[in-house]
């Protein structure tokens, strides 16, 4: 076009973009992971803008006459005219997904902008206090209908041909870099088949970075040191204990912002510190499972839905009515059989299955919890486990993981990114016909057929272990103070936040092991260490 740059910075090629062709066109030309603020001065308008999936953060709102914006929660709570109030509702939905799902933040009237979208405001509404709704440039939901209408013909050969070509490009993009880089290998098959693409474009080994655990249960650093041996990787790790946890727990709500309750929190900073002493940068699998169906709930819960549907409805009320009354100690699998009667659609099912705390109804003080009624509609002639994975990849995967890694990563200084989720691959996996992604009640079938391709299937074929540490022992054990401490009656009873005899019954019964409250007790641990450094932090603003 005949420009010729000043620099190197993408944000030259990125403002000279939007300069030529305006910002929902660049929009649509760019790749990759972004947060962008852009003040338009000819047309006095103030856009706001986010990446296609969610991989990086965007806040905005209203504080006073102030309309406040910012890639992180910290700096908005800075600003002369920061109130701070908690969002009681935004609580019951924390205690639901163990994070604050976008559109909401922990604080009233503070926003996250959503994913593939922009918000644009023109100087008159700033003067007039007033933000109009954002506005989608690209919808995954639009992409899962192309892909039913216009699905991919070709021989499953040719599937596999092809997703290996478009990975290993995609791939080869993102290792481009002017500092050290490396990835995150788990020995699972994203990240081994994400750290053999990246072996089969480097003459040198790839550095490679894992986690282990002393409790096997827990440990996936045996697997991903034979999957490191094997391709011959750069192969670093590190075996975590309780105390390492105790180091970074105080430092979890600067990390996160919000109240965060995944404990795989822990491990994934741990790594992100470890990847950081050695590479700026990290390549990771995040995103397989929801794009190439490999949660076992995919094909679970589309057999179960079928069969329960074929009842008729009065039949499955009153069996429905049976399961809920069964008694609490005997709760999960009664209550989840229950749902897949009671609900009349898959949208209301996906809740009620991926529902993180069984009663924040009896558990949170003052609150009203939010539930879109209408919300199945948009999923309207959609096959099941396409629903699925749209409502994963706008929950569990956005509010969750990518929160999860970003803040992570970031609070160490360490770039990530995600081969899997560059949104050509989320559109071409989109295309597949299902038997491509699911077979034998098996997720990720052509996946686990290209990384055949590069490792031996012994190395990666085993039951799927997530990326999780042993919370419930640890809180018998040695973090039982701390808890013990955050959550004291008398101390629950003075925030007002909580009930405190649901809270107690809990800490009790886990500790007799009566019952495993692992996740439920740690949603509430990490509320509380949240709180404490909101009111620490506003104590030191006050007194500067």
């Amino acid at each position: 076009m005949g420009y010729t740059f000043r620099g190197h910075s993408d944000t030259e090629v990125l403002l000279t973009a939007i300069e030529a062709w305006g910002l929902p066109v660049t929009l649509q030309k760019s790749t990759g992971m972004f947060a962008m603020a852009v003040w338009d001065n000819h047309e006095e308008v103030l856009h706001l803008a986010r990446d296609r999936i969610g991989e990086k953060p965007l806040y905005y709102g209203w504080q006073g006459k102030s309309f406040l914006f910012a890639s992180e929660l910290k700096p908005l709570t800075f600003h002369p005219d920061w109130a701070g109030r908690i969002d009681r509702d935004a609580l019951g939905e924390y205690l639901l997904n163990s994070n604050v799902p976008a559109p909401r933040s922990i604080y009233q009237n503070i926003h996250k902008l959503p994913p593939a979208c922009i918000l644009s405001i023109p100087l008159l509404n700033l003067r007039q206090q007033s933000t109009p709704p954002p506005q989608k440039y690209w919808s995954l939901e639009d992409i899962a209908i192309q892909g039913n209408t216009h699905p991919y013909l070709e021989s499953t050969d040719r599937a596999i041909d092809e997703l290996d070509a478009r990975l290993r490009d995609t791939i080869r993009g993102m290792m481009i870099s002017d500092v050290p880089l490396g990835a995150f290998l788990s020995g699972g098959i994203d990240s081994s088949l994400v750290v053999a693409l990246m072996q089969h474009e480097s003459e040198l080994p790839i550095r490679t970075f894992t986690i282990g655990f002393h409790d096997e249960d827990f440990n996936e650093a045996v697997y991903a040191k034979k999957v490191a041996q094997h391709l011959r990787t750069d192969h670093t790790e590190l075996y975590i204990t309780p105390e390492n946890a105790l180091q970074v727990i105080p430092e979890l709500p600067v990390i996160f912002d919000e109240p965060f309750s995944d404990p795989s929190q822990i491990p994934t900073f741990l790594v992100s510190r470890l990847t950081r002493q050695h590479v700026t940068v990290a390549l990771s699998g995040d995103g397989g499972d929801e794009i190439f169906c490999g949660y076992p709930r995919y094909a679970f819960t589309n057999s179960i839905w079928r069969n329960a549907h074929r009842l008729p409805r009065a039949i499955r009320k009153i069996l429905a009515t049976s399961l809920s009354i069964v008694p609490r100690k005997l709760f999960a699998m009664p209550g989840k059989a229950a749902g897949f009667l009671r609900h009349e659609n898959v949208s209301d099912l996906y809740r009620h299955v991926v529902m993180h705390h069984a009663w924040p109804s009896e558990t949170i003080l003052a609150h009203d919890l939010y539930s879109d009624k209408d919300d199945y509609k948009r999923f309207h002639g959609m096959d099941i486990v396409t629903q699925l994975q749209i409502m994963d990849i706008e929950n569990y995967l956005q509010n969750d993981i990518l929160v999860k890694v970003d803040r992570a990563a970031m609070s160490n200084s360490l770039e990530t990114r995600a081969p899997l989720l560059d949104h050509r691959i989320v559109e071409f996996a989109f295309s597949l016909p299902l038997q491509m992604k699911v077979r034998e009640n098996k997720g990720k079938w052509i996946l686990r057929e290209l990384l055949k391709r590069y490792i031996p299937e012994r190395l990666f074929e085993r039951p799927k272990m997530g990326f999780s540490v042993p919370i419930g022992s640890w809180l018998r054990g040695p973090l039982r103070d701390w808890a013990e401490s955050l959550l004291n009656e008398n101390r629950l009873k003075q925030e007002g936040y909580f009930s405190a005899p649901v809270i107690r019954k809990f800490w009790k019964e886990h500790l007799a092991h009566e019952q495993n409250w692992e996740y439920y007790l740690w949603d509430i641990l990490m509320f509380q260490i949240w709180l404490d450094h909101t009111k620490n932090q506003s104590y030191s603003s006050s007194a500067s």
